[in-house]
């Protein structure tokens, strides 16, 4: 039932360089200010959470600018990872994350650009309990 998640051998380096950013708007070292925010999401970036609301780049940062402004203790693991090369300079990086009792599988979607990493596209989906 469940899909084989072996990464290419020649897509490592790139699975590596992709965790260090995952979960997204996380990873203080990448960003923390809407700037920064805005830097790390291609124009046309939305996702789709947990609950399954669309959400677009504007909103997003909005959350985003108000979480920073008063930042809590945010413990969570990551694991699974696994990447593959979808087009030129794109590539679906997708991973489990655990944060306290609630686990998700998350999507995201990469473009290597001439200003480095972008994100174009993410979703997560909630784990349902077995």
């Amino acid at each position: 039932m469940q899909p084989s998640l072996d990464t290419a051998p020649a897509l490592l380096p790139i699975l590596d360089e992709l965790k260090q950013r995952e979960p997204i708007f996380h990873r203080a070292e990448f960003g923390t200010t809407r700037q920064q925010f805005e830097a790390m999401t291609e124009a046309d970036f939305w996702e789709v959470g947990a609950s399954g609301q669309r959400y677009s780049r504007d909103y997003v940062l909005d959350v985003l600018e108000q979480r920073f402004q008063h930042p809590a203790e945010d413990v969570w693991e990551t694991s699974e990872f696994h990447c593959r090369q979808i087009a030129a300079d794109n590539y679906l990086l997708t991973y489990t994350l655990k944060q306290g009792a609630r686990v998700t599988r998350r999507a995201t979607l990469w473009r290597h650009t001439a200003e480095g990493w972008k994100i174009v596209y993410h979703q997560g989906t909630v784990v349902a309990a077995a």
